[in-house]
């Protein structure tokens, strides 16, 4: 009895630490994001004014280690996809 219980016990934990897959449909949507940042680094600018500061800016730049390292898009979407879902891309990326 004891043995059935923490055969139980057990499964429940390892169970537990196991990933669930995500939806292919918001995977898909998630890699893009990724892929298109492997293609050139990522920015953005902010200009604004209000009564109580007066003006502002502000920016950012965002470089990825894929980028870094040169990798093709389409190969860190598939990994991306293959990671979260346990499968092969529903669709090819759309990369701008």
């Amino acid at each position: 009895m004891i043995r059935v219980s923490l055969l139980i016990a057990g499964l429940v934990v390892v169970s537990a630490c196991t990933p669930v897959p995500v939806d292919p449909v918001i995977a898909a949507q998630r890699c893009e994001d990724r892929a298109r940042a492997a293609q050139a680094p990522t920015g953005e600018v902010k200009f604004g004014v209000n009564s109580r500061t007066g003006a502002m800016s502000s920016f950012k730049i965002g470089i990825t280690d894929d980028f870094v390292r040169g990798l093709d898009p389409e190969l860190v979407y598939d990994r991306c996809v293959l990671e979260m879902t346990g499968a092969n891309p529903i669709r090819r990326p759309v990369l701008r």
